[in-house]
C-alpha cells in the first residue's frame, strides 16, 4: 500500500484531494496523511517516509518550493517524488518546480480525479524507475570495479605462482631428502618404542614373583615376630604399604604395556552400554555400598555404540573408580553415567560430584604416566587416566575434562572420530 503525505493550509482542498485520492473498484488503496504546515510536513516526511508527497505551494509558514529543498535535505533527492500543485497560470512556478526536484505538477482548480490520480501514479511509478536505474547503474560499477580488480589481482597471482612454482621445484629435492630421513627416524623409534615396551613388559613380568615372594616373607614375619618397641611395629606398617604399592605399581604398568602390545585394528562390535555399565558397577559394588555412592544411568539417547568392548570396559571402568575414589568427604558421592551424540560423534559422560581439579593448574599434566593429584584422599599409581587416555586415542577418539576444584569432575569422552 502506497503512503501520501498531502501538505496543504487549506483544511477543504485537503478533503477534496482526499476524496478524489479514494480507491474505486479494482484500483489499489492509498495510505494518506495530511499537514497543514512546512514544519508539520518536515516532521510526517522522516516518520513515515511517504512514497509521493502532493505538495501545495502556497503555505502559511514557508513555500513550496522551500519545503521542496527542506524535503530533499532530509532524504536523498532521487528517492524523492513530490507533484507541486500551483496557482493558475504561473507556467514560471511550475518550471521552477520541476528544476527544484518535482516529478510533475498541477494547477489548482484545473484538474479532476482522473487526472489527480494519474499523475500521483505516474510520480510513483517514475520515481520507482529512477531509484531502479540508479541502483541499477551503481550495481553496475561496482561490478566493474571487481572485474578491474579481479584482473589486477589474477595477473598478480599468476606472477606469484609462477614464483612459487620455481621455489617449490627447488625445494622438491630437500624435502625428498628430509621425508626420507623422517622416515628412517620413525622406523628407528617404532623399534625404540617396541624395544621399551618389550623391556617394561619383561621387567614387570620378571619382578612379579621376587615381589610375590617379599610379600610371602614379609607376611610370615608379621604372623611370627613380636615387636615391643611401637616404633617397630610401625615401620613394619610402612613396608606394608611400600610392598603393596609396588605390587599395584608393578600390576599397572603391565596392564598398560600389555594394552600398547594387543593388535591396533581390534573388531568392533554394537556395545550395549546399559549391559556393560551394570558389569563394571558389579566390579565396583563394595566401593559403591561402602560410599553409599549415588550413580544414576541415562543411555536413552545412545543406547548402543559401535566399539571394542573390552576397551570400552577399561575406559569406563577407570573412570567410575576414580569418582568412587577422590569422592568429597563431606558428602556422598554421585556419579552420572550418560551417552548421547555431539557433532556427529558419539560420547560417553562420566560426571561426578567428588574432589574436582584446577585444570588452570594441573590440566596439563592430567594424562601424564604416575602423575596424581589427591594422594592424600587415596592410593593410587596415576596410571588410570593415561591409560584411558591411551585407549581412546587408539581409537581415534578424544577425551575433554571439565573440572572445579571441591566441586567434582567431567569427563567427555568421544568414542572415535567424526561419523
Amino acid at each position: 500500500m502506497k503512503k501520501i503525505l498531502l501538505v496543504d493550509d487549506n483544511e477543504q482542498d485537503r478533503t477534496l484531494y482526499k476524496r478524489f485520492l479514494r480507491p474505486q473498484e479494482g484500483e489499489e488503496r492509498l495510505e494518506i496523511y495530511e499537514a497543514s504546515s512546512g514544519e508539520e510536513a518536515l516532521a510526517l516526511f522522516e516518520q513515515v517516509q511517504p512514497d509521493c508527497v502532493l505538495l501545495d505551494h502556497n503555505l502559511q509558514d514557508t513555500t513550496g518550493l522551500a519545503l521542496l529543498e527542506s524535503l530533499q535535505r532530509v532524504g536523498p533527492q532521487r528517492n524523492l517524488c513530490a507533484v507541486m500543485i500551483t496557482g493558475g497560470g504561473s507556467e514560471t512556478l511550475a518550471v521552477r518546480a520541476l528544476n527544484t526536484g518535482a516529478l510533475d505538477y498541477l494547477v489548482k482548480q484545473q484538474f479532476d480525479r482522473e487526472l489527480l490520480v494519474k499523475t500521483v501514479r505516474h510520480a510513483i511509478e517514475k520515481n520507482e524507475w529512477r531509484q531502479y536505474q540508479t541502483t541499477y547503474h551503481q550495481e553496475l560499477q561496482v561490478a566493474n570495479q571487481r572485474l578491474r580488480d579481479s584482473l589486477a589481482e589474477l595477473t598478480e597471482t599468476r606472477r606469484l605462482l609462477h614464483e612459487k612454482n620455481t621455489q617449490l621445484q627447488a625445494a622438491s629435492s630437500e624435502v625428498e631428502a628430509r621425508n626420507q630421513q623422517l622416515s628412517a627416524m620413525n622406523q628407528q623409534l617404532a623399534r625404540t618404542n617396541a624395544d621399551l615396551d618389550n623391556f617394561v613388559y619383561a621387567a614387570s613380568h620378571d619382578l612379579r614373583q621376587p615381589v610375590n615372594n617379599l610379600r610371602g616373607l614379609f607376611d610370615e614375619l608379621q604372623e611370627t615376630v613380636t615387636f615391643a618397641n611401637p616404633a617397630d611395629a610401625q615401620l613394619m606398617q610402612f613396608v606394608d604399604k611400600s610392598l603393596h604399592a609396588l605390587t599395584t605399581t608393578i600390576t599397572d604398568l603391565a596392564t598398560v604395556v600389555q594394552e600398547n602390545r594387543l593388535p591396533t585394528t581390534q573388531a568392533t562390535e554394537p556395545v550395549a552400554v546399559a549391559d556393560l555399565a551394570a558389569e563394571v558397577l558389579a566390579a565396583l559394588r563394595p566401593q559403591v555400598v561402602a560410599d553409599q555412592a549415588d550413580i544414576q544411568l541415562d543411555f536413552s539417547e545412545l543406547p548402543e555404540v559401535p566399539y571394542v568392548r573390552s576397551t570400552l570396559r577399561t575406559v569406563l571402568l577407570n573412570l567410575v573408580a576414580n569418582a568412587l575414589k577422590y569422592r568429597h568427604p563431606d558428602r556422598p558421592p554421585r556419579v552420572l553415567l550418560r551417552t548421547h551424540r555431539l557433532a556427529g560423534q558419539a560420547v560417553l559422560d562420566v560426571q561426578d560430584n567428588g574432589l574436582g581439579l584446577d585444570l588452570a593448574h594441573h590440566g596439563k599434566e592430567l594424562f601424564q604416566l604416575f602423575r596424581r593429584f589427591h594422594p592424600q584422599a587415596a592410593e593410587g599409581t596415576g596410571v588410570g587416566l593415561f591409560l584411558v587416555n591411551r585407549l581412546v586415542q587408539a581409537q581415534g577418539g578424544r577425551i575433554e575434562v571439565e573440572s572445579e576444584a571441591g566441586q567434582g569432575t567431567r569427563f567427555r569422552v568421544y568414542l572415535g572420530p567424526v561419523a
